[in-house]
């Protein structure tokens, strides 16, 4: 077996992954069943009220009813997700070498309990290989809790951004094809001589340093990142990372864009909700965003809202929905933080 031929994949289990990450799945918040209950049927109801207003805003409607949400546990989304990274990386193995060989338990144990520790942060998620929408009923009320904020409000908002993605999707169904391609080719280990990945770390390194004492930032972090990877594979991971920072900052967009109209308190819900994204945690926590990448994610709502507003107020919102045309419409990570760049390769 060559070293191209050697992928991420023989090492995840990702039926085993899905039972350890329930085992490990933090205990929820404490509700009564009528609460929980009520939970469930207003977070199903709040993603089905999304919908008119989010497609009126971004001017995408394709005319088809959307399958309704579904509204889980955290024992369901670790589940869930399980499935979904097991599609997507059977995908990329049978691309690859003819077989599915995503086997092995003890990456599987690893991978669980990051899927153990997300279960407890995620609010919601779209699968844009299933197709389907989940809202975490109990990561819902453990914010809104924290937050100090209208239940009825927050699920709403909460589902604006989710339903968004939906709408993302359903408009540019190719983008689900992009990601599965990104992921082959991320999954495919390439060997390079040490001295030259070495030689890349070093200078990424390098580019960190700042004066005084400062974390590392995520673009510092993505930099490191970038530079263990092969040429193809940095193309791969930049254009998957311009992909999700695109998505979220449209979806954050959207949820400015309509909340005002649709959700009484949404003004006091980004204060606090904001706020949180920024606040400090245990350098143990730090540490652990930092390795899963949740840092970057927030970042990429902040890069992408940006790069959005700028397209929205310069070229409208019609001239901006050229970017669900085809991959060559969407920006690049260069384009993001530039969008007068993107407004001239795509819309002059």
């Amino acid at each position: 077996m060559t070293g191209k031929e050697r992928g991420l994949g023989d090492a995840v289990d990702w039926s085993f992954a899905a039972g350890v990450g329930v085992r490990l799945a933090r205990s929820e918040p404490a509700m009564s069943q009528y609460t929980r209950d009520a939970v469930h049927e207003e977070l199903f109801s709040a993603a089905a009220r999304a919908e008119g207003p989010v497609r009126e805003h971004t001017r995408l409607d394709d005319g088809t009813a959307p399958a309704p949400a579904r509204v889980v546990d955290r024992p369901g989304w670790v589940r869930a997700a399980a499935a979904s990274m097991a599609d997507l990386t059977t995908a990329a193995d049978s691309d690859r070498s003819g077989g599915p060989r995503w086997t092995g338990k003890p990456a599987g144990a690893q991978a669980g309990a990051m899927l153990a520790y997300l279960s407890s942060a995620v609010l919601g998620q779209y699968d844009p290989f299933s197709r389907s929408l989940l809202l975490v009923a109990p990561n819902v009320v453990a914010v809104e809790r924290a937050l100090k904020v209208p239940p009825a409000d927050f699920r709403l908002w909460v589902c604006l951004h989710e339903v968004t993605h939906r709408v993302q999707f359903a408009q540019a169904p190719w983008m689900a094809d992009l990601m599965r391609d990104a992921a082959t080719e991320l999954a495919t280990a390439v060997e390079e001589p040490v001295g030259e990945v070495a030689t890349r770390v070093v200078s990424a390194v390098k580019d960190l340093r700042t004066p005084g004492d400062k974390p590392m930032s995520e673009r510092g972090m993505l930099g490191i990142v970038r530079a263990l990877q092969a040429q193809s594979q940095r193309e791969s991971f930049d254009r998957i990372l311009a992909l999700g920072t695109l998505l979220e900052g449209h979806a954050d967009h959207v949820m400015d864009g309509v909340g005002p109209a649709v959700v009484p308190s949404v003004a006091r819900i980004r204060r606090a909700f904001d706020a949180r994204r920024h606040r400090n945690s245990s350098p143990v926590h730090r540490l652990i965003r930092l390795v899963l990448g949740m840092d970057a994610k927030m970042a990429q709502y902040v890069h992408g809202k940006k790069f959005v507003d700028a397209v929205v107020a310069e070229a409208g919102m019609d001239a901006f929905n050229t970017v669900w045309s085809g991959a060559d419409a969407l920006p690049t990570l260069a384009e993001i933080d530039d969008p007068g760049r993107w407004i001239a390769r795509v819309l002059s």
